[in-house]
């Protein structure tokens, strides 16, 4: 089926393909290790967390006997975190059930935590050159232009349809350079937002160019709904500057990350709500001294937006060994989520210590 497609985007892609370490690896372990940091995340992001997870862990085994917080702790800021859990899981099975040797079949790589159907197919076609079809957020707009598909890209009957259009369109011969090909051109060319129509190759053959509906491409039928949640952190010190912290173990965001002492509440609170609240009563149990406020912070999920304020306390006394409490000066060597590193970052360390 339209044997120009394949053809025009590998010349293309020869020419002007990103130079990236994972492209020049047949190593099955570290192109898993990239799909897996690539999913939710820009490749100028992902790169320096690629080199450091390949030089930590050079192999799969190395990875699978690593304690977790070590490897939160090294994938600290990419956000997503239960990606870096699966990850985990995946190189302990792999480990233990195939003993060590990356599984070789679409369907085996599949079974993986965390592996879905585009990563499954990105890496049988990139390591074992296997003829499935890659269709990401970037082959979806290629082809809903090219070939003018106005189904709604986030439906069942859209996954189905471009999984049928892309499984056709692939090139059985050298399925890896047409999958990184493809995907290629839609991050790098066929942009969401003014990409360069005129000048483009397929421009000739693009459905959307023809119709004038490239903008309109593709279509989305749902809207994200967005929900605000305020974050109120009380970072308690007591008189042996001791910080006292614990680990988010419920399903929520962040799981397996540390955090300072949190009260969420409903809609944004004064300083004397916060400090007059039960959670800070508990915990403070006697009079206490207000160290800093930090300003507000808005921290972006894709889902969600928190609005956060940090409180600085000094207790009086000191924490007991039930309580989870770390040194003040050794808080950067846990693995916190990125919002409470930009309070780091931003001085919150010094009112600390």
């Amino acid at each position: 089926m339209d044997a120009w497609f394949s053809p025009a985007l590998i010349k293309w892609y020869k020419i002007n393909k990103r130079d990236l370490p994972w492209r020049h690896e047949t190593d099955a372990y570290k192109i898993w290790l990239s799909e897996i940091i690539l999913q939710q995340t820009q490749v100028v992001q992902g790169l320096s967390y690629y080199l450091r997870f390949t030089e930590t862990f050079p192999r799969i085994e190395q990875l699978a006997a690593a304690p977790e917080d070590q490897v939160l702790k090294l994938w600290q800021g990419l956000g997503y975190y239960s990606r870096a859990r699966n990850l985990h899981a995946a190189a302990k099975r792999v480990t233990e059930q195939f003993k060590g040797r990356f599984p070789d079949s679409y369907e085996e790589i599949r079974s993986l935590k965390g592996v879905g159907d585009y990563t499954a197919a990105a890496i049988a076609s990139f390591a074992y050159q296997l003829p499935h079809a890659v269709v990401d957020g970037n082959v979806y707009r290629v082809l809903s232009r090219v070939f003018g598909i106005d189904t709604p890209i986030d439906t069942t009957a859209a996954k189905k349809e471009f999984q049928q259009l892309a499984q056709e369109l692939l090139n059985k011969k050298d399925p890896a350079t047409h999958n990184q090909a493809v995907m290629e051109f839609g991050s790098q060319y066929c942009r969401p937002v003014n990409p360069d129509c005129e000048h483009c190759i397929l421009n000739s053959k693009c459905l959307a160019y023809k119709t004038g509906r490239v903008a309109e491409l593709p279509v989305k039928s749902k809207k994200t709904k967005i929900r605000a949640r305020y974050f109120n952190y009380l970072v308690i010190v007591d008189k042996n500057k001791r910080v006292l912290i614990h680990k988010r173990d419920k399903s929520d965001i962040w799981q397996g990350l540390y955090e300072f002492c949190l009260y969420e509440s409903d809609k944004p609170l004064s300083i004397e709500e916060v400090l007059s609240s039960k959670e800070a009563e508990q915990l403070c149990k006697t009079k206490f001294t207000l160290l800093h406020v930090s300003k507000d912070y808005k921290h972006v999920l894709s889902h969600q937006h928190l609005h956060t304020r940090f409180y600085v306390i000094r207790v009086p006394f000191a924490f007991t060994s039930l309580q989870t409490s770390v040194k003040a000066e050794t808080l950067t060597e846990q693995a916190f989520p990125r919002l409470i590193e930009k309070f780091f970052d931003d001085g919150g360390l010094k009112e600390i210590v």
